[in-house]
């Protein structure tokens, strides 16, 4: 017994009594891949999905690039083309026109930088 848990007021027993739950088998599968890891195998067990998922192909990752770049550009040109077409006096369908015009550009635009900046890393 330990002088800290003697000042505590807590019962050597009862702190030696704490084990880990025990393990299902998912547990112990990762428990032995970890361990194959550990023995100097050099390769780190991979899980794969019920249905084994495939990485997203280079023109996947391409397409994806530019629909988020897309998206943030249009959010970006909505901002920016409202306040810029207020400012100089439009309403009505003239606004919706050039704040729907701005939107695409911005949008095509920054969607471009994305879509090249996904090629390179590919």
């Amino acid at each position: 017994m330990t002088h800290a848990s003697q000042s505590a007021g807590v019962p050597a027993s009862s702190l030696t009594s704490c084990r880990a739950p025990e393990a299902g088998p998912r547990e112990e599968e990762v428990r032995r891949g970890l361990a194959s890891y550990e023995r100097g195998t050099g390769e780190m067990p991979v899980t794969v999905g019920p249905y084994g998922q495939s990485q997203p192909s280079c023109f996947d990752r391409i397409k994806m690039g530019f629909m988020m770049g897309f998206a943030v550009g249009m959010a970006a040109g909505a901002l920016f083309g409202t306040f810029s077409c207020l400012r100089i006096g439009m309403r009505g369908r003239e606004l919706m026109g050039g704040v729907g015009k701005t939107m695409m550009q911005s949008g095509g635009t920054f969607g471009t930088f994305m879509a090249i900046g996904m090629g390179i890393r590919c």
